[in-house]
């Protein structure tokens, strides 16, 4: 049985991750990309299917861990009868290769420790063939992969698994280094564990180090942007949604998605938090890869892409893992990816002309890309869609998908490098895109705008109207839909569900956790109100819900108190240093975008 999604914590290099849990086990890890089959998913099914175990061998330590400050190092320490040790396990960030380094040290005392190491590849499938090579190293090769163990401890097999005991004293340290290459090729030579502790600790220190002071909330900014960095697909500039696939936003629910792609639709919010807090670089990168995963046709623009920009991402279900706490199916690829989701082109526009704002120079297809894009959505955007929460039901008119295509239009009107021609006629698809939302999309009886044009649901996803500068936040029409959300989608005064239903609107069964990202969307319109003193207690609510060493899931479930969905989630911590951002500076992120469009009272 895996722990709560609560307890894990993540080590990467920006090529992969690992989710190591309280108890000491990795329990997932993909090889040599985030999207590569598992050779340890012990997370989506059980020991069998590979984990990698190293805790005392007394009952019910003590267990306390932390990120070494500033890095991605995970220290965990095991406090027992007889003595406390402390386990401290990374992923070298800076040559691509692929290790992953655990080293063992005596505190006090002495501690007997165990390790059982059981590698399955291909989603914990296959049994590879081990052997001994030389002493004190380990091999293990399955047709095209491999892995290779270096410690000094004495390992031996044990039904399948590969185990061992050893004692640290106080003072002591004992190191493990676990490689993985291509089985047809010589192995690399083994690293030297404690040079790569130093080097990898000065690589974090180093990129952290570059990031301005955000006031009370520097810590939880810092590390959001570490994990952000270790979301990052170190050859493209990819920023994954998440780590893991199918972790369930119901538990014993279907509700599985596979997040280890790049969404589009994080674009602006993840650039500007790049952008404000001085990473330049790492907003230039995302962006170049947002350009190249787009070029061609606009008709085949998705919603989403593989780290290096791949198109194909198939939807397939596998048989052989029972789930997070038997949440069927495992779902790996997405086919989401085929859907059409009209606001992601309004996310791209916005995306390329904030960072134009902000001084990021054009790219080289700049223009070709935006002139393609507007001549597709042209006619797109009146055309009914699968929109934000990627419905699997029947198309519809979605209010914040035409919102965010009246943004792509509103943002090249405002756009002083296009011809004049162009933008008058930019504007005017802009102006009929905004008169039709507020007719069709707006419910004088509820005084509410809807999720979808004829529909009396309300839906999270209208908090992003003020945020992006469709109307200003002391609109009547706005004010009444804050109301609104607050009255019925808001729970317990912090959680924010997605959207109002018995049944849902997706043709799964309701009952998933509330998103974190859209109570983030509600303090940013908590900001721009004015009401600053409820935007900053919601905030330090949820900065409280992180675990203990401060990431957060996709969602939370406020009747279990346990987080749910992928882990850890790009978008929450995106939501994070914003929100950070917006409280902490007289013109944040929200007021930016808020302020990109001239208000029009005549017009609106």
């Amino acid at each position: 049985m895996p722990l709560r999604i609560e307890d894990y914590a993540m080590i990467g290099d920006c090529y992969s991750a690992a989710l190591i849990g309280r108890s000491g086990s990795i329990d997932w890890l993909c090889w040599p990309r985030f999207d590569s089959p598992a050779c340890f998913a012990a997370l989506l099914g059980t020991s069998e299917n590979g984990r990698w175990l190293i805790a005392p061998v007394s009952a019910s330590p003590n267990v306390s861990r932390r990120y070494l400050a500033d890095t991605l190092i995970l220290e965990t320490e095991f406090q027992t009868e007889t003595g406390t040790a402390t386990v401290v396990d990374f992923m070298p960030a800076t040559d691509g290769e692929a290790d992953l380094v655990r080293i063992v040290f005596g505190r006090s005392g002495e501690v007997k420790f165990h390790t059982e190491l059981v590698i399955r590849f291909g989603y914990g499938a296959i049994v590879p063939w081990v052997n001994r090579a030389e002493e004190g190293i380990l091999r293990a090769v399955a047709g095209p992969e491999r892995m290779v163990l270096h410690t000094p401890v004495v390992l031996y097999g044990e039904d399948l698994r590969t185990v061992g005991e050893f004692t640290v004293s106080a003072g002591q340290s004992v190191p493990f280094v676990l490689s993985y290459g291509p089985s047809f090729e010589s192995a690399a030579p083994p690293i030297d564990p404690f040079k790569a502790l130093e080097t990898t600790a000065q690589f974090w220190h180093e990129w952290c180090s570059r990031c301005p002071d955000v006031g009370p909330w520097t810590d939880a900014v810092k590390r959001s942007l570490i994990t952000l960095k270790a979301l990052t697909y170190a050859p493209t500039g990819g920023i994954v949604a998440a780590v893991t696939t199918s972790l369930p936003e119901r538990l014993v629910g279907p509700r599985n998605w596979d997040y280890r792609f790049c969404w589009l639709r994080d674009a602006t919010f993840t650039l500007m938090a790049f952008m404000h807090l001085g990473y330049c670089d790492e907003a230039q990168t995302w962006r170049d890869w947002l350009i190249r995963a787009i070029a061609g046709s606009p008709h085949q623009v998705q919603i989403m892409y593989g780290v290096g920009g791949e198109h194909w991402l198939p939807e397939l279900v596998i048989p052989w893992l029972a789930g997070y706490e038997n949440s069927s199916p495992v779902r790996i690829g997405n086919a989401a990816a085929q859907q059409l989701q009209i606001d992601v082109f309004g996310e791209v526009a916005d995306a390329i002309f904030q960072a134009f704002k902000m001084g990021m120079k054009p790219s080289k297809h700049h223009y070709a890309t935006r002139s393609a894009i507007f001549e597709h959505l042209t006619a797109a955007w009146r055309e009914p869609d699968e929109g934000i929460w990627e419905v699997r039901g029947q198309p519809q008119h979605f209010v914040h998908s035409k919102v965010m295509a009246w943004v792509a239009f509103d943002r090249a009107a405002n756009d002083e490098e296009a011809d004049a021609d162009s933008r008058q006629r930019w504007r005017e698809i802009a102006n009929e895109i905004h008169a039709e939302i507020c007719q069709r999309g707006f419910d004088s009886e509820l005084n509410s705008f809807v999720q979808a044009y004829g529909s009396k649901r309300l839906d999270a996803s209208l908090l992003r109207m003020s945020p992006v500068g469709f109307l200003p936040p002391d609109d009547p029409r706005m004010l009444g839909t804050i109301r609104a959300i607050e009255k019925k989608l808001l729970i317990q005064g912090e959680f924010v569900l997605r959207y109002e239903s018995e049944y849902g609107i997706d043709g799964l069964p309701a009952g998933e956790g509330a998103f974190f990202a859209c109570s983030f969307w509600l303090i940013d319109n908590y900001v721009l109100q004015g009401r600053y003193d409820e935007a900053r207690g919601l905030f330090e609510r949820l900065l409280s819900r992180c675990n203990d060493v401060g990431l957060l899931a996709e969602e939370f479930d406020p009747l279990t108190g346990r987080m749910l969905g992928n882990f850890p989630q790009a978008y929450c911590h995106v939501g994070i240093i914003n929100c950070a951002l917006n409280l902490s500076r007289q013109k944040g992120p929200a007021a930016e975008r808020a302020q990109l469009s001239e208000y029009d009272s005549a017009r609106h």
